[in-house]
């Protein structure tokens, strides 16, 4: 088959050509419009179908012997009987040619079909609706229009490829948006968790510094009080006066021992890989806090997938989702302790 050498000729498979010249009733124009526009269906390089026009075929034929020997039996007999049914038999096939359709023309765009599949294809296709039979024949395509169209087909078949290249292209620009955006927006939580690090830091400096000013200042007003006392002993001594010493203050009574009061918790954490990091919280920060410090403060910068469990060695103890909202003292983690990060 001409159309079918052609095809295979333009690169498709044999039987993605089969099928396209079963649907489209074996026209290369429209088998080429089928192909490129099913080239992406799946199974269209599966083998075809078998045709069921078989028997039709062979009915068709056998009615035509069983017209044909009924012609016969009624012409039987005699030369002139045999030759005036010729002649009958000639006229009438000459009065229906004349009038035989021998194509399906679309009354929209004049253009001219040979099967019904042609015609249901081309519908869909274009949406026009009027057709009707015509005598006119349809002619096969030259040399220089097979080539013109397969030259169409190929210029469709690189702008379908540049299509898809640049939406393959768009979509993986969007996602390398998305990941940079992601990486952002972890670089960002960051960048505040540190600041409120440094301004928390900054803020028991500061605190540190001012007791250490009040402990000396307690410490001067002391030597000065024990100062005067000397000289007020002094003077009393060269007056020669019995006036009589003050009496030395009692040391105060030793207060009890009270528990501290610890308001921060340096916590050393020991990743899976080993490597240790150490950070200071609140006493009063919940357990949840430290979690959420690790996750974005993993050794390699992304934090696992999967869930990871927080536990101590000494007491060893592994904390459940209800001890996340407790807080680091009443979980006995101040004013320090080694946590233990596990997958």
């Amino acid at each position: 088959m001409a159309a079918l050498q052609t095809l295979m000729e333009m690169g498709f498979s044999e039987n993605a050509v089969k099928k396209s010249l079963a649907v489209t009733g074996g026209g290369v124009e429209q088998a080429m419009e089928w192909l490129l526009a099913h080239s992406e269906d799946p199974g269209i390089n599966d083998p075809p179908a078998e045709p069921a026009g078989a028997v039709a075929v062979g009915t068709s034929g056998g009615e035509g012997a069983c017209a044909a020997e009924a012609t016969e039996g009624a012409t039987g007999g005699g030369g002139e009987g045999k030759a005036d049914a010729a002649e009958a038999t000639k006229e009438a096939s000459g009065e229906d040619g004349q009038d035989e359709a021998k194509s399906i023309k679309c009354d929209d765009c004049g253009k001219l079909f040979k099967t019904s599949e042609e015609v249901e294809f081309h519908a869909v296709k274009s949406g026009h609706t009027n057709f009707s039979e015509s005598t006119e024949e349809k002619k096969p395509l030259s040399e220089e229009e097979k080539l013109q169209k397969k030259r169409e087909l190929e210029e469709k078949i690189k702008l379908r490829r540049k299509e898809r290249e640049e939406k393959e292209a768009k979509e993986a620009l969007e996602r390398e948006k998305k990941r940079i955006q992601m990486g952002q927006q972890i670089t960002e939580r960051k960048r505040i968790m540190q600041e409120n690090e440094m301004k928390r830091l900054a803020e028991e400096r500061r605190k540190e510094k001012q007791e250490d000013k009040l402990a000396r200042q307690r410490v001067k007003e002391q030597i000065e009080r024990d100062r005067q006392a000397r000289r007020e002993k002094d003077l009393r001594g060269s007056q020669g006066a019995a006036v009589p010493e003050p009496k030395p203050q009692s040391a105060p009574a030793a207060q009890p021992t009270q528990k501290k009061d610890y308001a921060q918790a340096r916590l050393q954490i020991r990743f899976p890989s080993g490597t240790p990091l150490v950070q200071e919280f609140k006493a009063k920060e919940p357990l949840s806090a430290v979690r959420l410090w690790i996750s974005l403060n993993w050794p390699d910068g992304v934090p696992p997938e999967t869930p990871f469990n927080l536990s101590t060695t000494f007491p060893r103890k592994i904390f459940d989702d209800e001890d996340m909202d407790k807080p680091l003292e009443v979980l006995g983690l101040v004013p320090t302790a080694v946590l233990m990060v596990s997958k």
